[in-house]
């Protein structure tokens, strides 16, 4: 956002170069990126009168000019302008001046130019008159300037500026404008912040606020029919105006800031708003049906065009300022071409409204389009500067045209808000600070910001004014404070605490990191993808990975695209569109892991942050193609659940997690509707649910043009962080001086007898004495009657003494009755 300095020092005095101003307020949170140079010196630029214009006997497009330029003799000057006239005050470049004037073959840029003493065509010329852009003011080139006529013929060019309040340098200040900062939108924002660093008073101009009604309500009618869109809606109008060429002051105050000027009625409006921070618009009466306006949104799509000549498509819900029979403008965005100001205007009639931030945000991004007018309303306007915005415009709409501000005005604020008061505790201020800023220095700072306070028995009561939206609560007023009494005046702490014991990572994090290194040890590589996906995708894998109710996805507002139009509610379709894109690119081994946050609808009870919103960590783990690497030496094959269910297995014992259950689940119990994954592990510590082993049904595997079998497990990080970090502390124990004992156990037991069970079973009954169990064998056929299966367990025993014979098999003999008593099962004799 550009500031013109010249400008802003008409708000507030002070004694700050352009340089050392933009240090102030970078010091005072507003960051300054540049601060650009503007116009020239103009030494040896004079006030000179036009005595006498007579042809050019060489050229046809040059006049010859005598100039009195208060010295004595009149020089003669050669001049090409078609405007110029005897008896007219110019300006005048001296012979010997120096002036950088735009480039002609690159108008953006300039070059320096002196003026010298010479002939053209025959005839001497001894100077130069000037055009605007010649001397900086403007860009205007279409003839030479004219002053009035009480110019002093003779006086230095810079003084005449002066006096008319037209510096002719300036510096605009680039000032890169945070979001919390609506407020310092407008010049005289910028010097309220000056005024409280420079201890000075912000002057603003007087304008005299007209009362509601009058002949303006009886002549124009507003009909607000959506109250949240536009809140208030203030309108004031303007007779008889003559639209004309803005003066050079006014001029010369938008170039600066890098406006084009048009006319003084749009001049003005444009002035304003960066004057105050209040858009305006202004429309030409005569083009309003009924002098009427209607305040609505769109039912449908609806195609309009705007002040820039494009022809836009609205889309449905889209706020509008109508008049009794069509559109007139996109509200808070840009006025349309069919009630624009022209110079066949007379009557106009000036809108100042507050409209809803988000609304205007949503209508900018559907239409690609950013205005100055919308990229305040985004951010909030004051809510009570509306009236004073319109009258300052009307004011000088009617000054500088020659026009009459009708009395009275249309303001329809429905619903105004209530003041707001924050405490301020100067205890509290002194201990976030770290350092004591007296009770009248803090006030000082607050009251020249614009905040009313009063004083209460224990602290501050400090009144929030309308244009700081940002301010809630009573760190905001400290942070207020620090800023403008100096981040470089709180003193460095001759001391810093540290705290008795060494900080620690959280869990999730180191857990976190543990996981990752062995994931990648394992030869899975980790990937990051978009939260946000199609509606339509997202609700096609809308199931909780760990068992959780099943609840409609989260749908984003106002999506930039059809493909962000939800978050997703699990990492599985992201993880799946990386396959997809490897295996098109000649990948043929796909492993993959990735941890993210997924999101959900929840109850209030299970959304801490966000009402009827929950999100969690969850981390993805996925495989397809081969096994491993073809050699001479190895048969290949692909990679199947088992496969996947060992890396689980291992993450898990890695990670000790306590009390794991890794079980098949029941074919009819799948929380996917229509299914995208079959053949289920459910996967539990205890009784907490942790996530799901599976595979990707082939069709939709398909879908994603993958030819192979897909395998995916899914957790819920959270819960598999807080089952695992009861298990994280670990103690030293030497190696065992007494030896193990190892013994194998081999049972039959039904076909479809899962084998965690039994091994769960065994750890059991076999404790504490039991130190590992795993299987070896699996064996069903010959020697087997049908509908069974024999499994075979190598059980090792140990313990901080030597075991005996006895304690091992009484040990066993307790496993072999919990088998047969849990799960039926037999001792294989053979």
């Amino acid at each position: 956002m550009d500031i013109s300095y010249n400008w802003l020092n008409e708000y507030v005095d002070h004694d700050w170069s352009p340089e050392e101003l933009a240090e102030r307020l970078t010091m005072a949170g507003l960051e300054v990126e540049t601060v650009r140079p503007l116009g020239q010196a103009l030494d040896g630029v004079v006030v000179g009168e036009v005595t006498t214009v007579r042809a050019h006997p060489n050229a046809d497009r040059l006049v010859l000019c005598d100039v009195d330029l208060g010295d004595g003799a009149p020089s003669q000057i050669a001049c090409g302008a078609p405007n110029v006239a005897a008896g007219q005050k110019v300006p005048v470049a001296t012979v010997g001046t120096t002036l950088s004037r735009p480039d002609p073959d690159a108008p953006e840029a300039r070059q320096e130019l002196t003026v010298e003493a010479r002939e053209l065509r025959g005839e001497a010329s001894n100077g130069m008159i000037c055009a605007e852009d010649e001397l900086g003011l403007s860009d205007d080139h279409a003839g030479i300037m004219v002053l009035d006529d009480e110019a002093p013929v003779g006086t230095p060019f810079p003084e005449y500026l002066d006096a008319h309040g037209i510096p002719a340098t300036d510096a605009v200040l680039d000032i890169e404008l945070t979001p919390n900062r609506p407020d310092a939108a407008s010049h005289i924002g910028v010097a309220r912040d000056v005024s409280a660093l420079a201890d000075s008073t912000l002057q603003r101009p007087a304008v005299e606020t007209p009362s509601e009604g009058g002949p303006v309500a009886e002549e124009i009618t507003v009909d607000l029919r959506d109250e949240a869109g536009c809140p208030r809606y203030v309108a004031l109008l303007v007779r008889g105006v003559n639209v004309t060429e803005s003066p050079l002051w006014l001029r010369r105050r938008l170039t600066a800031i890098g406006l084009q000027p048009r006319n003084h009625v749009v001049d003005v409006t444009n002035f304003v708003l960066h004057e105050c921070g209040q858009p305006l618009h202004a429309f030409d009466l005569d083009a309003i049906a009924d002098d009427t306006i209607v305040v609505r949104r769109t039912d449908d799509e609806t195609t309009f065009t705007t002040l820039d000549g494009e022809e836009r498509d609205l889309p449905a819900d889209t706020l509008l300022i109508c008049d009794a029979e069509k559109p007139v403008a996109v509200a808070g965005v840009m006025g349309g071409a069919n009630s624009e100001v022209s110079t066949e205007t007379t009557d106009v009639l000036i809108e100042s409204a507050y409209f809803d931030p988000s609304t205007i945000r949503r209508t900018a991004k559907a239409l690609d389009v950013q205005t100055d007018s919308s990229y305040r309303f985004e951010r909030g306007v004051d809510r009570d500067g509306q009236v004073w915005a319109a009258a300052r415009a009307a004011e000088l709409i009617a000054d500088l045209g020659n026009g009459t501000v009708v009395p009275g005005m249309v303001d329809e604020h429905p619903h105004p808000p209530d003041e707001e008061t924050v405490s301020l505790r100067p205890d509290r201020l002194t201990q976030v600070l770290g350092t004591e800023v007296a009770t009248d220095e803090g006030t000082r700072l607050l009251g020249a910001i614009g905040f009313e306070i009063e004083d209460g028995e224990d602290a501050l009561r400090c009144t929030v004014p309308t244009w700081r939206p940002d301010v809630s609560i009573e760190e905001d007023l400290i942070e207020e404070v620090a800023r403008l009494h100096g981040y470089d005046q709180i003193p460095e702490p001759e001391r810093v605490p540290v705290p008795s014991r060494t900080p620690q990572q959280p869990p999730e994090e180191t857990l976190g990191r543990q996981a990752r290194s062995l994931l990648k040890g394992l030869g899975y590589r980790e990937i990051y993808t978009n939260s946000m996906l199609r509606k339509d995708r997202a609700e096609r894998f809308n199931a909780p990975p760990a068992g959780s109710d099943r609840a409609p996805v989260v749908e984003t507002k106002n999506p930039i695209s059809e493909e962000m139009a939800a978050l997703r509610p699990r990492l599985l379709p992201g993880a799946l569109e990386v396959m997809q894109h490897n295996h098109n690119h000649g990948q043929e081994a796909l492993r993959v892991f990735e941890f993210g946050r997924v999101f959900r609808r929840a109850t209030d009870a299970d959304a801490p942050l966000v009402p009827g919103y929950s999100e969690h960590p969850a981390l993805l783990v996925a495989l397809s193609g081969p096994h491993a690497p073809t050699g001479w030496d190895t048969e290949p094959r692909d990679a199947d659940l088992f496969d996947l269910k060992g890396t689980v297995e291992t993450l898990l014992e890695d990670l000790r997690v306590p009390d794991r259950r890794v079980r098949p689940r029941d074919a009819g119990a799948v929380d996917e509707a229509p299914p995208v994954t079959q053949h289920h592990i459910d996967v539990a510590a205890g009784d907490t649910p942790l996530g799901t082993v599976a595979r990707v049904r082939d069709d939709v595997a398909a879908d994603f043009d993958l030819d192979t079998p897909v395998f995916v497990a899914e957790f819920h990080w959270a819960a598999l962080v807080g089952s695992a970090t009861a298990e994280q502390h670990r103690d030293y124990e030497p190696v065992s001086r007494f030896p193990v004992v190892d013994r194998d156990l081999a049972v039959l037991v039904p076909a479809n007898q899962p084998v965690g069970p039994l091994q769960r079973a065994i750890r059991e009954a076999g404790a504490p004495l039991l130190r590992r169990v795993d299987v070896f064998d699996t064996y069903a056929g010959a020697g087997i009657d049908e509908d069974t299966k024999s499994v075979a367990f190598t059980l090792r025993f140990g313990a901080d003494r030597t075991l005996t014979d006895e304690e091992v098999d009484a040990r066993l003999d307790a496993i072999v009755e919990r088998l047969a008593a849990n799960h039926g099962a037999r001792l294989r004799q053979q």
